[in-house]
């Protein structure tokens, strides 16, 4: 695909897809550190605490944009969309209990590593990073089905009137 081809023919609909890509990019960031307890590669409680502190970092910068993101889908997107496709359940409901669940994880995640000390056990710190895989394999598999289902609906039930009203609300930047 071509760097001026997108997949939706909506502004609105290419400013979220393009905020889904930048949060990809910030989730290898930290995933990649996740990787070490999963592929074995920490082996003493000093490289496991640097690699907590690393997933730390990474995780609290890429808060910021996640929740700006999805406070534009939880406010501008989803209400416009379920003007047509109903609010109360289905699609929306689910993709806004994911938000939910993604950001229970990494809050755990967060609250739980705040002590993590020479005193931890690599034991421990492996179930801790759990929280964090958790929340990567939600996220990914989040942001396809918004994309897969959401998107694409919006993409053949908005009206123009209603894109360009979105594209106003959600044409501002997720970075500080």
């Amino acid at each position: 695909m071509k760097t001026n081809e997108f997949k939706y023919k909506l502004k609105a609909l290419r400013v979220l897809e393009n905020e889904h890509h930048y949060i990809r990019h910030l989730m290898n960031e930290w995933f990649q550190f996740v990787l070490k307890f999963e592929n074995e590669d920490v082996y003493s409680r000093l490289e496991g605490m640097m690699a907590i502190k690393e997933i730390r970092e990474k995780l609290k910068a890429f808060r910021v944009p996640l929740k700006k993101h999805q406070e534009k889908e939880e406010k501008y997107f989803f209400p416009m969309l379920g003007v047509y496709i109903g609010y109360e359940q289905g699609p929306i409901l689910s993709i806004e209990e994911e938000h939910e669940e993604i950001d229970a994880y990494i809050d755990h995640f967060l609250h739980h590593s705040e002590q993590v000390s020479t005193e931890m056990d690599i034991s421990t710190m492996h179930d801790m990073v759990k929280d964090v895989m958790e929340a990567y394999e939600v996220l990914m598999v989040h942001m396809v089905k918004e994309e897969a289902v959401l998107f694409d609906m919006a993409e053949k039930m908005l009206k123009q009137i209603d894109e360009e009203v979105l594209l106003e609300q959600v044409n501002t930047l997720i970075v500080e």
